[in-house]
């Protein structure tokens, strides 16, 4: 049986799930996209990836389309992006101090 080349529990996003928490950095709420920049749906191993990971949370089922996970930001999320891995991000973005204290940029 092959293994997994993920560790289970990563205590930092990948990038791509980076790219995906960071966008709700802007948004009201924290709420994250449900498409990428490219018009594309969020792969759902991103979306739940992060959920297991407590960086995101479901926000609200959307009843017309009951399948699409609707999610927001968690501060377990913003904590993550301020990992070594990810200081690249809060300086395009702002601090994430500044993004909890309602701060624009």
């Amino acid at each position: 049986m092959a293994k997994s080349r993920r560790s289970p529990s990563r205590s930092t996003p990948s990038g791509v799930q980076a790219a995906w928490l960071r966008r709700g950095l802007e948004q009201p709420g924290g709420k994250l996209p449900l498409f990428d920049d490219r018009g594309q749906r969020v792969k759902r191993p991103t979306v739940e990836a992060c959920l297991r990971a407590g960086w995101a949370e479901r926000w609200f089922d959307n009843p017309l389309k009951p399948d699409w996970l609707v999610c927001r930001l968690t501060a377990a999320g913003r904590d993550a992006l301020d990992g070594p891995e990810h200081e690249g991000a809060a300086e395009v973005n702002g601090s994430a101090d500044d993004v909890r204290q309602g701060a624009l940029i």
